[in-house]
Parts: C-alpha cells; structure tokens; sequence
C-alpha cells in the first residue's frame, strides 16, 4: 500500500470529491481515479459510494480513514525525527482558537522560528471544539483551546488561567440585549449562554460572528453583549467603547493549554511552543 495512495484518498475525503482533491494535490483528475482505484482493487474492496459528481465513504472507506490518518501522520513524524538528529526541521500543524492567537502565538511563533528556522509553520484558526477533533484525527499535532480537555487519546497541558468578562457598550443594558457570539463549538458560547440565564437576561436570542473584530464591533455600537477574555478587550481598537463587568469565577476562570494526542512522540518544537507562551502568559 503505498503512501501516496493514502494521500490521495485522504484528500478525496477531506475535499469532498475527485476534482477539488486533484485541485489541492495538483495533479489532474484521471490520477486520482486511478489512485483510489488501484488503492480497491489492492483492498479487494469499494471505498466510496460514486453520487453524481460527489462522492460518499463506504462502510470499508470509514475504517480505512483511521488507519491512513494514523499512517500519514506517522510518516511526518518519522521525517521530523530523522530531521530533527541534524537540524530542527520538518512541519509542525497549529491549531488555536481565535482569541488565543490573538494574544499569544504571534510573540512566540517569531522566537520559535528564530529557534528553529528551518522548520515550516502551518497555523489554522477555529473553535475549541473543532480543534480537538482535528487534533484526534491526525490533522493538527497541536491546538491551543478552551479545558479542561478529557478524553483518553489527548493531553491537556494547561498553560494559561484566562479571565472571560462580560463586555457591553456604555449605555446599554446586557439584560435587555441579544448575546452576541462565535458559532457553535466555541468554548466560550457556552459559558455565555449559562451567564445569561443565570442573571436572568430578558432576550435568550443570539447573533452569530465568525471574527473576533466582528463581535466586539457589534458589541460597541449597542447591538449586543458578549464574553470575552479581559485582554482581549482591553487591546481592541472598540476599548473606549467598552465596558467590562466580571463574571462569577466558574463562569469567568478558563483554564486554556495545548491539547496534543497521547500516543505520537511530541516532536521537540511543541514543547518549545508550549514553555514560551507560559512564559509570555506569566510575564503578563
């Protein structure tokens, strides 16, 4: 079985087709046919349902994507490793949730690479919930969410206590005022909600952004309140036009860390990760 085969396969599942997967490997259609083709043919076995110009996993495709997600990611680790005996090299895949990066990665990703230059970056953007399952399915080797984090596959490194506050124009009164938050599976959407019904909030409706400028714009012209890390409202361009109120602490204390899967070897660039953005976070 050949690993550029279960590369191909791979990315004709995350693409959602033939054509968008010869499009991300750069290669033209036919190869990818006769990729997967041959990929059945060598497994005795159908991996996709074919459905006009999409495609469908098969019960076999289901089970073959656990392994092949294992095998690619172990391929990765085995060239980081050989790499890292000479010079420290080799990709490393981030995951974070958007108020994170905000505060954190940027400082520490410049003293990382200046660290380790030879090594390529890939940083992806996302809710907490997401990432993990990113992270369980071989796609990322790190994120930084939400915790706690519990689930028998994964690691939970806390780094920071963030502090959420709820954030509100002057003026304006959050009980008479629609939530305003990041889309399902942000850690933070959920501690908001229980907020709102334990101070009894008169609107149990909500506005859904997809950027952090984006709620906390909407916040400060009076459309709405929401929940956020106290940091990052005092560093928005909106500040002056904010007003922050704490929260009880097991609304408002989130511990937030690096989420990793138990069983890889951890290549040496995670823990460098994870000791500066604890060192930034404590400077703070």
């Amino acid at each position: 079985m050949e690993l550029l085969a279960l590369r191909t396969f791979e990315a004709v599942v995350d693409e959602g087709g033939i054509l968008a997967a010869s499009r991300k490997l750069n290669t033209v259609q036919s190869n990818v046919t006769a990729r997967i083709r041959r990929l059945e043919e060598e497994l005795g076995t159908e991996l996709f349902f074919r459905s006009g110009r999409g495609v469908e996993l098969a019960p076999a495709g289901r089970v073959l994507l656990d392994y092949a997600r294992r095998m690619l990611n172990l391929e990765r680790q085995t060239v980081a490793a050989v790499r890292q005996a000479g010079d420290e090299a080799g990709e490393l895949r981030i995951g974070s949730m958007e108020t994170f990066a905000a505060l954190y990665l940027p400082p520490a990703l410049s003293e990382l690479r200046a660290t380790h230059p030879a090594l390529e970056l890939r940083v992806r953007a996302d809710t907490s919930a997401t990432l993990v399952d990113h992270v369980l399915a071989h796609k990322l080797d790190c994120a930084f969410v939400a915790g706690p984090v519990v689930h028998p596959a994964l690691q939970f490194d806390e780094l920071v206590v963030e502090e959420l506050v709820q954030v509100f124009a002057p003026g304006t009164d959050p009980v008479l005022s629609p939530l305003i938050l990041f889309r399902e599976g942000c850690a933070y959407r959920a501690r908001a909600i229980a907020l709102q019904r334990a101070l009894g909030h008169a609107q149990a409706d909500a506005m859904e952004f997809g950027t952090l400028e984006g709620i906390l714009g909407c916040v400060s012209v009076g459309l709405g309140w929401t929940l956020m890390p106290r940091r990052i409202v005092a560093q928005s361009a909106h500040a002056r036009r904010l007003e922050m109120r704490a929260v009880p602490a097991e609304i408002g204390l989130v511990p937030t860390g690096m989420v990793s899967r138990r069983s890889d070897a951890p290549p040496r660039a995670l823990a460098t990760l994870a000791n500066l953005i604890r060192t930034q976070a404590t400077a703070h």
